[in-house]
């Protein structure tokens, strides 16, 4: 799923901009605004870090790039536009943002471009723009409609839960299902990657923590610096590439004559891949549809701004009752009119959301892993002391998978999270 973070906070030195003082940016995206015609987004891919400044300013920093003196801009856009501009007060704004690189032939220390490496560099615009051309997408929907048209005439191609346990040991079946994801959600997140780099903006795959969930994900936020037309490639690319590898599968092993074994495990591939997509559809956390959504509502931050406002409504449920404070403060009410609603709106949808997926693994979840990993030390014991040695193995390969998910979620939790325990340290 794409992960779109803010952009890093970047320790740059504090700049003294002159009226006299020529200066240098770095490579720098400026764009029109999808919405505010009289607004342009600003940002460095290299980083992350966009934001949105009046239109007036795209010319300042165009001037300013062609090496002409701070007073000099100040008085073009007096001119041209009759408006009063502290370019110098400007200046030293962006360089907080790392986006000034020289003033005055100096170079600011710590604005070099050490930015985010986006995974394979060596892989550009031109390498992998065909994959999103027209062609493709005929050859996308030809096999997809082919395998939909398969199997709805063969019923029994439909997957079925029985797919998942191909063979008698449950372990083996878990670990051969695990590795089954890892490459399925591999290749998902790199679908993530090509899309963007389609588009000309770096991008980087990780860990990271959904509520209970561990993901892997796709940072591109690079990509604010791309209009919001186009950004939907991105978004989708993923369950794009999902549905096809479901369709391959699926005509493989309706038209292929293969094996009783090879037939089994491309059914539980199918299932575990067609198990992966309705996940996305959890808009309440960030999956791929939920930055769908946010775009056609047209959102900056609608997750972020959701969750705040369910904090605002929870702490304004317990106001009453607390001896002091200051009364809550709407943190929606800044907001524009229609991105107001959309948060408010949606952040019914993560509370709710949130309240039942953490009550279900609580209930069911949690106690099904822990009986699974409880069942399978006993298995172990009994194999220690004359018990069947072959599901003593197979309740090892459980825990091993299970257990070692269980722990990288915990360890990337605390790493995402970190700021949490300082703080109670502290």
């Amino acid at each position: 799923m794409p992960g779109l973070r803010a952009g890093r906070s970047v320790s740059v030195q504090a700049v003294e901009v002159g009226a006299a003082s020529i200066v240098r940016f770095h490579a720098l995206v400026v764009r029109p605004d999808d919405d505010d015609p009289d607004a342009i987004i600003v940002g460095r891919p290299d980083l992350g870090e966009f934001v949105e400044l009046p239109s007036v300013c795209g010319e300042v920093i165009r001037l300013l790039g062609e090496g002409r003196r701070v007073e000099d801009v100040e008085a073009a856009i007096a001119a041209e536009h009759d408006v009063e501009l502290d370019v110098a007060a400007f200046v030293e704004a962006l360089s907080d943002l790392a986006f000034v690189a020289e003033v005055d032939g100096r170079l600011l220390s710590g604005s070099e471009p050490a930015a985010v490496a986006g995974h394979f560099a060596r892989v550009t615009e031109r390498h992998v723009r065909w994959v999103f051309t027209k062609p493709m997408k005929l050859l996308w929907l030809a096999v997809v409609a082919a395998a939909s048209v398969t199997v709805l005439t063969r019923g029994d191609l439909l997957p079925r839960h029985q797919d998942f346990f191909w063979s008698d040991y449950t372990g083996l079946s878990v670990l051969v299902n695990t590795a089954f994801f890892s490459v399925l959600a591999s290749v998902h997140e790199m679908m993530h990657l090509i899309a963007a780099r389609s588009l000309g903006a770096p991008a980087r795959i990780g860990l990271s923590t959904r509520l209970h969930y561990l993901v892997v994900q796709t940072d591109v936020t690079a990509i604010w610096g791309v209009p919001r037309r186009r950004r939907y490639r991105v978004y989708l690319a993923g369950m794009a590439s999902d549905v096809f590898l479901i369709a391959v599968m699926s005509l493989a092993v309706a038209f292929l004559p293969l094996p009783d074994l090879a037939v089994a495990l491309l059914r539980a591939f199918t299932l575990t891949a067609l198990l992966s997509l309705p996940l996305q559809a959890l808009i309440y956390m960030r999956t791929d549809l939920y930055f769908v959504l946010r775009d056609l509502l047209r959102c900056k931050d609608l997750f972020g701004d959701g969750l705040g406002y369910v904090r605002h409504l929870l702490a304004r449920a317990v106001f009453p009752f607390r001896k002091r404070g200051s009364p809550v403060t709407d943190p929606t009410a800044e907001l524009p009119a229609h991105e107001r609603r959309a948060v408010r709106i949606y952040a019914l949808a993560l509370g709710v959301g949130s309240s039942i997926t953490l009550t279900v693994f609580a209930f069911y979840g949690a106690p099904i892993v822990v009986s699974a990993l409880t069942h399978a030390l006993a298995a172990i014991w009994n194999g220690f002391h004359g018990g069947p040695l072959l599901t003593a193995v197979d309740a090892a390969l459980l825990i091993l998978v299970e257990g070692g998910l269980q722990l990288l979620f915990l360890v990337t939790f605390v790493r995402g999270h970190r700021h949490w325990f300082h703080r109670r340290r502290s």
